[in-house]
């Protein structure tokens, strides 16, 4: 989908990028209920009340309510960033460094050649060292943060928000702040994680919803009747202490029991 370089320092690695990941969602369509054909999106005037055409559209920001900057096509090239088709590596830092918060989009990194030296020397450094590369590209004319890193024997490129696209937490409504927790229940609620806490398998986890809906999708395409998943029954409401009481018995180790070998005369 992208091919270019990485640039560090003096260093150029010839590279091409794909996508690491997709969506995997049910699409549906729109239809016309009385003759189910795909319904078209179309550009319409309120103000005129007719159709507008693609070159009748123009780009306008909206700095106030109802109230409109335009921005010609032209005027908007000459502020496009160089395209130079490099991801130009502008530190080295620890990845513990980087909230996960920052993470948009994974990207794969392969070579333009079965032996580049180079792209090598740069995955086996980055190893060693525990660093992740900072660096900025530019993809479809958007100039783009990201950081480099190795997945296994692949450079990956992460794409990451700017900081000033992270909102402030303190936007959050209703956070709790400074209050004195039992020590009981705080030790309770260590020791429930402690219980719960497993080695992280990504195949243990999957989109139940998505399978229920593709599942109804292939019921009705064989003309079978769906059959309603039961609804959960109303759990019985308690307070945090016997929750906490209750979860830590759910979630004890089974113990392994030894059986005694008999006497033999």
């Amino acid at each position: 989908m992208w091919k270019g370089s990485i640039s560090f320092g003096l260093v150029n690695i010839p590279i091409k990028m794909y996508a690491a990941t997709e969506e995997k969602n049910i699409r549906f369509r729109y239809l016309h209920e009385k003759c189910q054909t795909p319904i078209q999106t179309v550009r319409t005037c309120p103000h005129c009340q007719v159709e507008v055409p693609w070159n009748e559209v123009v780009k306008g920001y909206e700095y106030a309510d109802g109230r409109f900057v335009l921005m010609e096509k032209e005027e908007l090239e000459k502020l496009l960033p160089d395209e130079n088709k490099a991801i130009e590596i502008l530190d080295f830092v620890d990845l513990s460094e980087i909230d996960p918060i920052y993470f948009q989009k994974t990207y794969y990194l392969g070579g333009q050649d079965q032996n580049s030296k180079a792209y090598a020397l740069l995955r086996e450094a980055l190893r060693k060292t525990g660093k992740i590369g900072v660096a900025q590209i530019t993809i479809r004319s958007k100039q783009t943060l990201g950081v480099l890193r190795v997945l296994e024997d692949c450079l990956i490129l992460e794409t990451i928000f700017y900081p000033d696209e992270i909102r402030a937490t303190d936007q959050v409504p209703y956070v709790p702040a400074g209050q004195d927790l039992p020590a009981k229940e705080l030790e309770m609620a260590e020791k429930l994680i402690e219980n719960l806490t497993t080695p992280f398998d990504a195949t243990k986890y999957k989109d139940e919803y998505r399978e229920r809906v593709q599942e109804a999708v292939e019921q009705k395409i064989h003309g079978q009747q769906i059959v309603e998943s039961p609804s959960p029954k109303p759990e019985k409401v308690v307070d945090l202490m016997e929750a906490l009481k209750a979860s830590l018995e759910a979630t004890k180790p089974k113990k392994k029991t030894t059986r005694r070998k008999k006497a033999t005369s």
